[in-house]
């Protein structure tokens, strides 16, 4: 039974718990004190989890979306909260994943008065959100939080913004004036899947049956429909080789036959961008066929005689980058779901297409080996990864940042189990996200371990949340990839053919006595036998274990990055892989 009268405050928070939210991250401020009350008293339903800073918050957020497929819940205070959400809102919205977020703003009743922290800040979320609203009055949060739910949920998932004035949440509310019923479809996503239609499926199947070298491109939106168990079957029916993007990794096992590698420019399989080249019909599904799987739109090569499919839930990025012989807008799980039950039976692709493409495959792994075994100083990240390799015997969470771990890690790490997943943000690619991200990761999935890979440079920019994984008792293992320099960033410098860098390198330290400062449990290693004892002492340990590694910069050694390799003027396509390329001379020389 409800309260004859309820606060807005209270209004929220049983909306929220109606739609079954578990957890909301968050960071107090002096205008969510009526909200914190509220949750205060419904903490035996619903969880808030205080974070250090609201991007970090963000970023938590984003990771539990992604891995528990509901709508994530962040609320943060006026002015500089707001402000400082932005960047992880920007990239949750653009990475399709759904996130609320609830500024508890200053009172209407100062408004344009100069009252501190004031700032429009529904305008502030406009061009990073689905809808970004101010609400004016108790009685309509309920109406709101329905249309959020929504709209983050239906179509193509993204990020929704509610600004409560701070006396809205203060103000009281008659029941009985009010409904505080809930969409219960719009508690997961997509909430309303959309398939295909007969006549497009069949069109689909028409195209595998008269293409020789058909290839299926699974990208992001794989992923984020959960659609993965459904393309493997397809492509087991019709002997189909799969490619995947970055975003799209994890869509199949790695070992799997017909899961070829890693396509476009960034940690890329050469094996796999030469299936791109020589394909004669691609099928994109949930990718916008952006610069980074196309190198600036310079790949695959123009051929009048290949046909793209492009199979996405927003309709407004179908044919936008290329000519298509055909589009469907549609969720990849029910699109995939009537692809594979329209299949003609014996339908099957030409074994020798699949055959050719394990064969190039099987030679990168084969020359791959030589930096497997390097053990030179400073450690080389292929080395780290081999190490990686070895412990993977169950499901993890990994998630890492865009920056100095993505190249080798996208190339190298092999995942086999079908429950892990790698995930990296690839719409802003903001440093910060991967050490806060293993708390969203494990709240979501508490049963698979999470693992965190980043950079120092990320690692200065988040390191205040290791007082949060360790007051949540978050049993993760952060790898921390010490090589004192932004080497990314370093290394574009360095591309542009002088040897100059300006600006990118910062005082390198130990990592380890910090992580100890938290009463984490840590590691220094600086050679291959010191990653190797740790790395199997940390995957023993059940709990919290952080250990910095002394590693190669990537603006040293070129890193498995396509348009970089080219730009040197060697063949990224290659096979055996180009290795072991100086972009230049190290800085201190």
């Amino acid at each position: 039974m409800h309260p004859i009268h309820l606060s807005g405050a209270e209004i929220l928070v049983e909306m929220l718990i109606a739609y079954e939210v578990e957890v909301i991250f968050g960071v107090p401020g002096d205008t969510n004190v009526p909200l914190y009350d509220a949750m205060r008293r419904a903490q035996d339903r619903v969880r808030h989890v205080m974070v250090r800073d609201e991007r970090s918050g963000g970023f938590m957020a984003d990771a539990y979306a992604r891995l528990s497929n509901k709508p994530a819940v962040m609320e943060v205070p006026s002015g500089a909260g707001a402000m400082y959400a932005l960047p992880a809102i920007a990239e949750a919205h653009y990475s399709s994943v759904p996130i609320i977020l609830i500024t508890s703003d200053t009172p209407l009743k100062m408004e344009g008065q100069g009252v501190i922290t004031e700032l429009e800040c529904a305008k502030l979320f406009e061009p990073v959100t689905k809808g970004s609203w101010q609400i004016k009055a108790a009685r309509k949060l309920p109406e709101y939080v329905r249309r959020a739910f929504r709209l983050a949920t239906s179509g193509r998932p993204g990020a929704v913004h509610l600004v409560i004035p701070e006396d809205v949440l203060a103000e009281v509310v008659a029941v009985d004036t009010i409904s505080l019923h809930v969409e219960t479809e719009c508690g997961h996503f997509p909430s309303h899947p959309a398939g295909a239609g007969a006549g497009q499926i069949r069109e689909l199947i028409e195209l595998i049956g008269a293409a020789k070298r058909p290839l299926l491109v699974a990208g992001g939106g794989t992923n984020r429909s959960k659609a993965g168990p459904l393309v493997q079957k397809i492509a087991e029916r019709l002997n189909l080789p799969v490619v995947n993007t970055i975003t799209g990794q994890s869509a199949m096992a790695d070992d799997h036959s017909l899961a070829i590698g890693v396509v476009g420019d960034n940690g890329f399989h050469p094996h796999a961008n030469r299936a791109m080249e020589e394909a004669d019909l691609l099928i994109y599904l949930g990718s916008k066929i952006g610069s980074v799987v196309t190198i600036g739109w310079t790949f695959p090569s123009a051929n009048r005689h290949r046909k793209i499919v492009q199979v996405d839930i927003d309709a407004s990025v179908l044919g936008h980058n290329t000519e298509n012989a055909l589009s469907i807008c549609g969720d990849i799980r029910a699109v995939c779901q009537d692809w594979l039950a329209a299949i003609p039976d014996g339908m099957a692709v030409d074994s020798a297409w699949a055959d050719r493409l394990n064969l190039w495959r099987g030679e990168f792994w084969q020359a791959a080996q030589s930096e497997f075994d390097d053990d030179s100083l400073p450690l080389k990240p292929q080395r780290i990864v081999k190490a990686l390799n070895a412990q993977m015997d169950r499901p993890y969470s990994i998630l890492s940042d865009p920056g100095t771990p993505t190249p080798h890690m996208t190339r190298l790490l092999r995942l086999h189990d079908v429950e892990s997943v790698f995930i990296i943000p690839r719409a802003y690619g903001g440093l910060g996200y991967a050490l806060p991200a293993v708390v969203g990761a494990h709240l979501a999935r508490p049963h698979v371990r999470p693992i965190g890979l980043f950079g120092d440079g990320s690692f200065a920019m988040s390191m205040g949340e290791l007082e949060t994984l360790v007051r949540l008792d978050v049993p993760a293992i952060l790898i921390h990839f010490n090589n004192a320099c932004f080497g990314w960033i370093k290394a574009l410098q360095r591309l542009h053919g002088h040897n100059a860098t300006y600006s990118v390198d910062f005082t390198g330290l130990d990592a380890s006595l910090l992580a100890k400062a938290f009463s984490i449990k840590a590691f220094r290693v600086v050679s291959a036998e010191d990653l190797d004892a740790a790395l199997a002492e940390a995957f023993a340990f059940d709990g919290l274990v952080f250990i910095d590694i002394v590693v190669e910069s990537i603006a040293d050694v070129a890193p498995p990055v396509y348009s970089w390799l080219r730009r040197i003027g060697h063949d990224p396509l290659s096979i055996p892989p180009v290795t072991n390329v100086r972009l230049g001379m190290p800085a201190s020389s």
